[in-house]
């Protein structure tokens, strides 16, 4: 049993590998999701996948994992104010994003707290 949910370890940070897949594979989609005010769509799309690599590879390498977890929290958190919400109020479906990423906090805040070996960051 335990060697199943030592899966978890490896599997949580694995999963953000689709978004990884949708920010290089279909930048105009997620250029899409860049709000109108900040300038240049496409290097908030790349950048964004950028940063979700790195909690992914810190993840699995266990080296500042707790700091890029948080961070990782804190991006999820800003996509939630900055594109969900507004995203919401003109259409509904998207509150189905809004809750996800809420599930998504939490359990980064979860994998933070339980799993990552950073003891730099106090927690």
């Amino acid at each position: 049993m335990e060697k199943l949910l030592n899966l978890g370890r490896w599997l949580f940070p694995l999963s953000f590998l689709m978004y990884v897949g949708l920010h290089f594979g279909q930048p105009e989609i997620g250029a899409s999701f860049v709000p109108t005010w900040l300038p240049g769509p496409l290097f908030w799309n790349y950048f964004c996948g950028v940063c979700i690599l790195a909690f992914i590879v810190s993840a699995l390498l266990r080296k500042y994992d707790k700091l890029s977890t948080l961070l990782m929290t804190l991006y999820v958190f800003l996509m939630i104010l900055l594109v969900h919400i507004p995203r919401a109020v003109e259409s509904e479906n998207d509150m189905l994003n809004i809750f996800r990423n809420i599930m998504v906090i939490g359990a980064l805040l979860v994998y933070a707290k339980y799993v990552t070996k950073d003891h730099r960051i106090v927690g």
